[in-house]
C-alpha cells in the first residue's frame, strides 16, 4: 500500500508541474469598441398550397413550373431564407412532397410548416 501511495504523490506532483507548462495561451490585450452585435435575421418566404394545387408566393399565385426558379433565386440572398410552407388539410402529401424536394435542390434548407392552433375554431386562414 505504501508504494502505491509514493506512485500517486509522485504523480500528482509531476501534474502539478507540468500543468502551466501545457497552456499554450497568446495574452493579446484586445481593444473596446461600443457596439451592437449586428444580427441578420433571415427573410421569410410564405408558400401556400391549395388542395387543388395551386402554389401562392407571400400572397401572389405562381404556377408550379415557376416555383424552382423563385426559390433558386431566394437561396442566392445572405442569409438564405426560411420557407413557411402553408398547405391545406386537404392537399395531398405528394404536391408538399415536391414542393419540399425542389426547395431542397435550390439550397432552401430552413423548412417550417404553419398549422392552426389546436382549438382555433372552424375559422378560414388566408393562405
Amino acid at each position: 500500500m505504501i508504494p502505491l501511495i509514493d506512485v500517486m504523490l509522485v504523480l500528482l506532483i509531476i501534474f502539478i508541474i507540468a500543468a502551466p507548462l501545457l497552456t499554450h495561451a497568446v495574452k493579446v490585450d484586445l481593444p473596446v469598441a461600443d457596439s451592437d452585435i449586428a444580427e441578420m435575421k433571415p427573410e421569410t418566404i410564405q408558400l401556400g398550397i391549395e388542395s387543388s394545387g395551386r402554389f401562392l408566393w407571400n400572397g401572389v399565385p405562381i404556377e408550379e413550373a415557376d416555383l424552382a426558379g423563385r426559390l433558386q433565386e431566394a437561396a442566392r440572398h445572405t442569409p438564405v431564407p426560411e420557407l413557411h410552407i402553408q398547405a391545406d388539410a386537404a392537399t395531398p402529401y405528394e404536391i408538399v412532397a415536391r414542393a419540399m424536394a425542389k426547395a431542397s435542390r435550390a439550397g432552401v434548407e430552413k423548412i417550417g410548416f404553419v398549422s392552426k392552433p389546436e382549438g382555433a375554431g372552424d375559422r378560414d386562414s388566408k393562405i
